[in-house]
Order: C-alpha cells, then sequence, then structure tokens
C-alpha cells in the first residue's frame, strides 16, 4: 500500500520562543549536526515514503536553505520529491492557525497524490520509527484514523493529547491538554489516515470554521461517533521537544548511549544535510569529557556533559557544562558557560559568565555578541 506524508513545519513556533524568532520548529538544530525537519524526513523515507508536502508557515527560509535539492533524502528522483507548501497555496487570504487550515492549504497536493493512505507528523517529536509497521496495523483494524502514541515519560506534565484504549486497540476516550493518567497514552502528534477521507474531513471542518485538527476534527468527531479511531503504541524512545527546557534536556539525553542507539539505527539512518568539514582540533591543554562534538570544532578549554555543534571555537581556560552550542560559535579565553543555549554563530567575549539551571536554560540568540 502507498502512502504520502504530510510535515507541518510551524505549528509549535511559539512554545520555543527565541530559537524560532527566525526560523520554523523544523529547522531548529538539534544533536550536534541535524535539525529536527531531519528525523521527520528520514522516517517517512526509510518507510518508502517517495511524496511528501512540507507545509510552511512564515521564517521558513532557513528550512529551504537546509533542505536545498533534498538529494541527502533521495527525494529529487522522478519518482519521489518533496513538496514546500507555502501557507497561501489554496488561494486562501489568511495565514493558517492550526493543523486543520494546515492541510487546508495542501489540499492541492493531497489531490495529486495516488496513494491510499496519508501519515502527518509533528517535528517536535525525535525518535525512529517505521511507518509500513504502523500502516499494516492501521489496516488491520479497519478504522477510519490511526493514532501513534507512547507511554508517558512522568504524569505531571500536561500534553495536546491523552488517549485511553480499549484491549482492541481501539480508542476508548480522548482528552485534550491535561496531565496523562494511569493507564492512558501521549500522543506523537503523528497519524495515518485514508487520503480521500482526509481530503473530505479537511474540506468539511474548514469550511464549518474549525482549525485545530487534534480538537476540532479528531476529538470532535470521536466524541460524536463519527470516526473511529486505532491507537498504535509505539515502543522506542521518543523525545518531544515541546518547549525550550525540553529541547535542552532532550539535545543533553543524546550523550546516552542507549538512547543515540534507538535514534540512529543502521537499518534506518538519519539523513541530514552533508556539509564537507575539517575533524575537530582538539588542543594539547583541552579536556572534553561526555560530550557529542561536531566536526570543524577547535577546542582548548574544557568540555563536560554538552552538545557541540559544528565549527565552534573554545579559547584556552574557557569552560563548558552541561550546554548546547550551536554552530559557528566563538567562546572566549577564561568564558564560563553552564546550563546554557548558544544559537548560532553567537561570540562570547573573554572572562564571561553565564549560568542558567537545566529547567531555565541561559539562552543567547542567534548572532549576538556578550
Amino acid at each position: 500500500m502507498k502512502m504520502s506524508g504530510i510535515v507541518f513545519s510551524n505549528i509549535y513556533d511559539i512554545a520555543l520562543g527565541e530559537l524560532t524568532e527566525k526560523r520554523t520548529v523544523a529547522s531548529l538544530p538539534f544533536g550536534g549536526r541535524y535539525r529536527q525537519i531531519d528525523f521527520t524526513l528520514s522516517n517517512m523515507v526509510n518507510s518508502q515514503i517517495k511524496n511528501i508536502g512540507v507545509v510552511t508557515k512564515y521564517n521558513y527560509q532557513s528550512l529551504m536553505d537546509h533542505l536545498g535539492n533534498c538529494e541527502e533524502w533521495d527525494l529529487n528522483t522522478k519518482n519521489s520529491r518533496l513538496y514546500i507548501i507555502p501557507p497561501f497555496a489554496s488561494g486562501s487570504s489568511s495565514v493558517y492557525r492550526g493543523k486543520l487550515e494546515a492541510l487546508h492549504t495542501a489540499l492541492n497536493f493531497l489531490k495529486e497524490q495516488t496513494s491510499e493512505y496519508v501519515v502527518l507528523s509533528d517535528t517536535i517529536t525525535i525518535c525512529n520509527i517505521n511507518y509500513r509497521e504502523v500502516l499494516e496495523d492501521h489496516i488491520k483494524s479497519g478504522k477510519d484514523v490511526t493514532a501513534i502514541v507512547a507511554q508517558p515519560k512522568n504524569y505531571k506534565d500536561s500534553h495536546l493529547l491523552i488517549v485511553y484504549k480499549n484491549k482492541d486497540n481501539s480508542a476508548k476516550k480522548i482528552i485534550m491538554e491535561r496531565p496523562p493518567e494511569k493507564g492512558s497514552f501521549c500522543g506523537m502528534g503523528m497519524y495515518i489516515i485514508d487520503r480521500e477521507k482526509l481530503i473530505k474531513y479537511v474540506e468539511e471542518t474548514v469550511a464549518e470554521g474549525f482549525c485545530y485538527f487534534e480538537r476540532d476534527f479528531l476529538q470532535r468527531y470521536f466524541n460524536n461517533n463519527e470516526i473511529t479511531v486505532n491507537v498504535y503504541e509505539f515502543c522506542g524512545k521518543v523525545l518531544r521537544n515541546r518547549d525550550i527546557s525540553a529541547f535542552f534536556k532532550n539535545n543533553l539525553m543524546l550523550l546516552d548511549k542507549d538512547i543515540r542507539d534507538d535514534l540512529f539505527k543502521k537499518n534506518a539512518p538519519v539523513y541530514t544535510k552533508v556539509r564537507d568539514e575539517i575533524p575537530t582540533y582538539y588542543g594539547e591543554d583541552s579536556d572534553v569529557n561526555e560530550c557529542i562534538v561536531a566536526d570543524g570544532c577547535r577546542i582548548f578549554g574544557k568540555v563536560t556533559d554538552s552538545v557541540i555543534f559544528r565549527n565552534v571555537s573554545v579559547a584556552k581556560n574557557a569552560v563548558i557544562k552541561n550546554s548546547v552550542i550551536m554552530q559557528g560559535t566563538d567562546i572566549g579565553e577564561g568564558a564560563y558557560l553552564e546550563n546554557v543555549i548558544l544559537d548560532k554563530d553567537v561570540t562570547v567575549s573573554a572572562g564571561t559568565k553565564l549560568i542558567g539551571t537545566e529547567d531555565y536554560p541561559a539562552i543567547i540568540k542567534k548572532g549576538e555578541k556578550i
């Protein structure tokens, strides 16, 4: 059975604050050398999805620069393509508010596809999933929609979608925006649905003035017995970058080998834009422990429990602890950084001291000098 893909690139921009002022959530750097969309696209490509539409909203220049001609994902062939879908693609005069309206802008793309099914995915969920297995489960269930869910990590944080299921994995109850309870599952922002049904549902709901997929379609139609929902439990590692605190912690979670091994599988690789960089240079007095360090860096100071992106320079006697340092950053001599996120191309002056906390990391915006 053939599938097409729809990727939502801007839906959660506000929640990531300063990090998405000038970029989409989809193009947010993650894990030393990747962008968040890399995981979403790789999951789809590894699941033999050949045609993918990326719905944009604003600030998507960096996303387009990263995707380029999509050769890294093998989406530039006669039978495989990636489509950038701008916010006014359907002729609407206003920018979409939620996923339903975003899907409305993608109607031309959906109607041109020949696939029977569509995979919908956010870009804040980092995992390595095989959608072919989900599709088989969806078809076997005979339900209208399959919602992909995972066990909650804790029972304190609120989630957009909470699902309870019956023994046959059909949805029993769907609730919104509250902490999970025992026996419930958290939505991953991923769904499989029949393509022609999706077109019908989008046209109906948007015409009625609705805009949010989970609340205005999934929950409302389910409660009114207008659709049936299959629940697919994903049992692999799941990192959700729902806000700045989660983004910070999840980057550092990659220091755990078990998590890395689950996300970066040999038989299902994560593709990204290829950059030819020289190897990282470690000075004679440098001290680097429990870190992810990308290519092209020059490290002369001490770096511990941190994620260091490409082309970062760390001067002598500088100390970095428990931090995320993005591409092109220059850290001066004697600087001290702890629980910090430095966006791209930041310059940290010699002797600067910057300390945040794990829940509230200090953030320096892209291109700033401190």
